[in-house]
């Protein structure tokens, strides 16, 4: 799997079986957060969500930014993965992304 960072859109993106897959994050003073991940039903289950949200983090730790999931798939990633963060006001309640 293929995947490309476009910074310009602030996007992480994938494509399989010619149907795009991607997480969009922001970043604001040193902290990078992944706001959402999508893949379309048609190619789900099959892993794509982890490895494009491990990519973005990967990446964003190589530019010493601070982790952050306010999409609640991104979160549970980073607590599955060993990674103290913070719960939003927007995890507490509900108000966040799904896939």
């Amino acid at each position: 799997m293929i995947i490309s960072h476009n910074e310009k859109t602030c996007k992480f993106e994938t494509l399989v079986d010619g149907i795009t897959a991607h997480v969009k994050y922001s970043i604001s003073d040193g902290v990078f957060d992944i706001r959402h991940t999508i893949v379309p039903k048609q190619i789900g289950g099959r892993g794509i969500a982890s490895k494009l949200v491990e990519a973005a983090y990967k990446w964003a730790e190589t530019q010493n930014l601070e982790l952050r999931g306010t999409c609640s798939y991104a979160f549970v990633w980073l607590k599955r993965h060993g990674y103290d963060v913070p719960e939003t006001p927007d995890h507490a309640k509900g108000d966040n992304c799904a896939i």
